[in-house]
């Protein structure tokens, strides 16, 4: 069988694209995939920081499994979670880690509001804005009192 020859391929002049290139679906999908990406690798370190500071200072301590002892109150606010975290308690950073995590997803949905609106998609925009709005009464409107 005699062997079929591909034609070459033309060489393609380079044109550079201008800057700032337009936002498109894909250009925002590779945007939000590193903020993701980012989040949950931050928020892992800060975790594992925080851990292994905990364990460190508690590591000879005896685990008493017969009396559970729930979450302090300080780290079930935000403000108390930066003063542990201030004053060098690993588990403050480990609750900072978790809030960096928590809050991840919904940076990505207030970056999808921007790459709709410069989209010029109106649409996703009020329908995204509906999700971010929705997200935020979740966490924080049970402390409004609302």
């Amino acid at each position: 069988m005699p062997a079929t020859h591909k034609p070459a391929r033309q060489p393609q002049s380079f044109r550079p694209q201008p800057w700032p290139q337009p936002w498109k679906d894909r250009r925002i999908e590779v945007v939000l995939g590193n903020l993701l990406r980012a989040g949950v690798l931050i928020s892992a370190a800060v975790v594992l920081w925080g851990a292994s500071i905990y364990l460190f200072r508690h590591a000879d301590e005896p685990a008493n499994y017969r009396v559970f002892k729930g979450e302090p109150s300080e780290f079930r606010t935000i403000p108390g979670v930066v003063r542990s975290v201030i004053s060098g308690q690993g588990r403050g950073w480990i609750q900072l880690g978790l809030l960096l995590l928590i809050a991840t997803p919904i940076a990505r949905v207030a970056s999808s509001i921007v790459g709709f609106a410069l989209e010029r998609d109106r649409l996703y925009v009020a329908f995204t804005l509906t999700v971010f709005v929705i997200l935020l009464y979740s966490l924080l409107g049970s402390g409004l009192g609302v």
